[in-house]
């Protein structure tokens, strides 16, 4: 079965160039058993190519287990680890929330204590993001609030997490339509503004890590990224993190392995915006975006988004996953207008239920209210003396 690309080794490996280790484990469905795996032995889920792995065959799946070390004030040292999208459970209707609920519940204690021998010892807690779907905000707030009640009711260890990791609402197309199908599912200023974008000779470009002409073009996208962060106070990683982003996305080139583009709009000598996608076989996904603050009239955005939907489901990928948004069209949400445009292409609407904590430490506690401080902080305060 294919996995999500955040669980997958490329995404691993690329997490461990930038102050993350990754660990690899097979879990065996049934009982949750696990066994370490080598970073070598590890070949796209397919741990039965090893005899010595024979136990771990199709009722067994691969996991990556990433683990980032922090130290305060240079004298007490801590750990955390983190496992995205695992565990990953079919959406489900209330009549079945407390079945969910149980193997939330089972699954995530009996991988943690499993796995909690590898890790440091001063691994504070353990973060899980579990990948169960939900189509109404609504619904995925009822399980979170009922889930917390049941899991306090049983006297687990595990918590709801005060802060996600990964967006919990995102919108999400189906590739296996046609291209007409997929414009006619759009509404019809999205179609209008990518006709206009084309009829303005707005020009996409494609670039990859392995160009000759790279740096250049990526130095255009990431001056976008300068004024986004400007005009719209949104923060971003260091430049070398989206080079080698790019640069390991098209190194090897191989088929297992997702491919990783930056689009770049353009008109004339202006560059207008730029987007950074993911393509896997499983999922594409709109990971990064940016845009200037000229002739935003032509639409660039739409015609971005458009180019790259085309080609994602060229390559073979199910869906176009546009990674992140509110959950509701609330017009008082100060991303209103990012929902809006993400919701205009026709995908689907899913809401997952967030993070939740394993903690194995006493000291789990301070980091939860640090951690509530600084998303207050940056939420909050930020913004507001921003926009003083």
């Amino acid at each position: 079965m294919e996995q999500r690309f955040l669980q997958t080794r490329f995404w691993a490996e690329f997490k461990s160039l930038h102050g993350w280790k990754a660990l690899y484990f097979a879990v065996n469905r049934n009982d949750y058993s696990i066994k370490k795996l080598a970073n070598e032995r590890l070949l796209a889920n397919k741990t039965t190519e090893h005899s010595e792995d024979r136990n771990f065959n199709d009722q067994t799946f691969v996991i990556s287990v990433l683990v980032r070390s922090f130290s305060v004030a240079k004298i007490k040292k801590f750990s955390l680890a983190y496992i995205p999208m695992i565990p990953e459970m079919p959406a489900t209707d209330n009549a079945e929330i407390t079945e969910i609920q149980n193997e939330l519940n089972t699954s995530i204690c009996k991988i943690s204590e499993s796995i909690k021998q590898y890790l440091p010892e001063n691994t504070l807690f353990i973060r899980f993001d579990p990948a169960i779907d939900f189509f109404s905000p609504e619904e995925r707030d009822f399980f979170n609030k009922k889930t917390e009640k049941y899991l306090k009711e049983i006297k687990s260890k595990l918590v709801k997490a005060p802060v996600a990791i990964q967006p919990a609402d995102t919108t999400i197309l189906d590739l296996s339509k046609s291209e007409d199908e997929l414009l006619s599912g759009m509404k019809n200023k999205w179609r209008y503004n990518i006709r206009l974008a084309s009829k303005k000779d707005v020009q996409i470009t494609k670039h990859f890590g392995s160009d000759e002409d790279f740096e250049e073009n990526f130095l255009q996208f990431y001056n976008l990224f300068m004024q986004t962060s400007e005009r719209d106070g949104v923060s971003f990683h260091n430049k070398e993190y989206y080079i080698d982003l790019l640069k390991k996305g098209s190194q090897s080139k191989k088929e297992e392995e997702p491919l990783i583009t930056l689009y770049l709009a353009h008109h004339e000598k202006d560059y207008l915006a730029g987007i950074i996608t993911l393509f896997s076989k499983k999922e594409a996904v709109y990971l990064y975006g940016a845009s200037g603050n000229v002739k935003r009239n032509l639409m660039p955005a739409y015609l971005l988004q458009w180019t790259a939907i085309k080609d994602a489901k060229a390559y073979g990928s199910e869906c176009y996953d546009f990674y992140g948004m509110p959950p509701t069209g609330n017009e008082n949400h100060p991303m209103h207008g990012l929902y809006l445009f993400k919701t205009g292409f026709g995908g689907k609407n899913t809401h997952r239920p967030g993070s939740f904590d394993y903690p194995l430490k006493k000291d789990y506690a301070f980091y939860v209210l640090a951690e509530k401080l600084r998303a207050w902080w940056f939420k909050k305060a930020v913004k507001k003396i921003r926009r003083r």
